[in-house]
């Protein structure tokens, strides 16, 4: 089968297309022919260098959709739409730029009889599993809460608005980019805040005892000022490390408020018994997406031999949504 494989980190151009052969369905596993997968960062920091030391060869690829070619147990039929992420993705076994993949059942959500294209469905996985697992899991975000986004306009800050605004929560999203405020009014927002790196005061210009929650998707730099944006009581969880993942000098007695709660949620934890994917709304998500009660958030589509080029874009961070390639 056709990969994009790596052996060595650098420019988008190390990512070389080759024929690899096909990988082998396990006990616990179902193979996925993919038709369609979403760009993201962690990919590009790996590919990059800056994630860390590569375990060259590597495919890449942390998320997919496809037709299910076969699983062993019978929980799932041959042609069935699916989707997966994580669960070893792009890590410990081969990733999603390819034409098939071999995945753990937990990591594997049907879609049903959803009407939607492979290129959206492509774009609902990574960002919104997310949005879902910091914001209902961890958060337990109900409805008339607010919530403040910081970092709104990555694609799961976008899907995040989304998400939010279905389960009734009013946002302030945030973005640095001027020309980015009426995206998010599009999205959902209620407010958008241009982010300074300081914006606590103005979130309580809004809201003078602090908003109920913070997504933090920028990171280490905005997290100080996330926490000062916050009510007591309430909480901010860190999913994004966009600016870093260190917080300088943080002061445990000046700089945490009293009674604020600071998370950080992985995606890592998809699937894993802890926070199963059977529970997760995507089929729904994708049904709502379809009738068109949300809006799409996604934003360029890619061949699968133009792969280089979508990750120059992603690279570029000039790409306000979610990326998706086609095969």
């Amino acid at each position: 089968m056709k990969a994009y494989v790596i052996n060595n980190t650098g420019a988008p151009g190390v990512m070389k297309l080759q024929d690899i052969p096909e990988p082998i369905t396990r006990e616990g596993e179902v193979r996925i022919r993919v038709h369609a997968f979403g760009i993201n960062r962690l990919e590009v920091d790996i590919r990059s260098g800056s994630y860390g030391p590569l375990a060259a060869p590597t495919v890449l690829g942390i998320e997919a959709v496809g037709e299910v070619i076969e699983d062993n147990s019978g929980a799932f039929f041959p042609g069935q739409r699916v989707a997966t992420a994580m669960g070893g993705l792009g890590f410990d076994r081969t990733g999603s730029y390819a034409e098939q993949v071999v995945v753990r059942r937990d990591n594997v959500i049907p879609f049903g009889d959803v009407n939607l294209d492979w290129e959206e469905l492509a774009a609902l996985p990574e960002a919104f599993l997310t949005a879902w697992g910091a914001l209902t899991p961890t958060l337990g975000l109900s409805e008339g809460q607010r919530l403040l986004i910081r970092g709104a306009t990555s694609s799961v800050g976008q899907a995040a608005i989304v998400y939010a605004k279905y389960r009734g929560a009013k946002v302030i999203a945030t973005t640095r980019r001027h020309s980015q405020c009426e995206r998010l009014i599009e999205l959902g927002a209620d407010s958008v805040l241009v982010d300074t790196g300081t914006i606590a005061e103005q979130v309580r210009q809004q809201y003078p005892q602090g908003v109920d929650a913070v997504l933090e998707i920028t990171g280490g730099e905005t997290v100080r000022d996330s926490l000062q944006s916050v009510r007591a009581f309430g909480e901010v969880v860190v999913i994004g490390l966009l600016s870093g993942r260190v917080i300088e000098q943080l002061d445990l007695l000046s700089d945490l408020p009293n009674a604020v709660g600071l998370r950080f949620f992985s995606t890592q934890m998809l699937g894993t018994p802890e926070l199963r994917l059977d529970k997760a709304p995507l089929a729904h998500i994708a049904q709502q997406r379809a009738m068109g009660a949300i809006p799409s958030i996604r934003a360029h589509s890619f061949d699968f031999d133009q792969i280089i080029q979508a990750h120059e874009l992603m690279s570029s961070n000039q790409a306000v949504g979610k990326i998706v390639v086609r095969l």
